[in-house]
């Protein structure tokens, strides 16, 4: 048996590493001053990626787009929205959980409204 199917060696999903916002605020300032220095975007966000120890350019280049966003230069959902939107499905779900429990115990009661009381 192999990984995949050994319930007793399940594969776990490899969970992003986050980075202070120290550092993606760095990233971003170092982005927008090295950027005269090289000819395209992308290896302008490969050497601050170097510089900092970042894993990779992606992760800068995404870091540069989401602050072009938040600062009205790209359109998107700016990180305020982001995080108003995952509030809201977090807050989502918690209501339909409660309603499910909601519609489950008036059901009950229903039902022992219903039963004929022994006398």
């Amino acid at each position: 048996m192999d990984a995949k199917t050994n319930p007793k060696y399940p594969i776990k999903k490899k969970q992003p590493k986050q980075y202070p916002a120290e550092i993606k605020k760095q990233a971003i300032e170092l982005f927008e001053s090295c950027r005269p220095d090289f000819p395209t975007r992308a290896l302008t966000s490969a050497h601050v990626a170097d510089l900092l120890g970042v894993g990779c350019a992606e992760t800068v280049m995404s870091w540069v787009r989401q602050a072009e966003v938040d600062g009205g230069l790209r359109s998107g959902t700016t990180t305020e929205q982001n995080e108003e939107i995952r509030r809201l499905k977090k807050e989502n779900a918690e209501l339909r959980r409660t309603n499910g429990i909601l519609k489950a115990a008036s059901a009950f009661f229903a039902a022992e409204l219903d039963r004929p009381a022994d006398m």
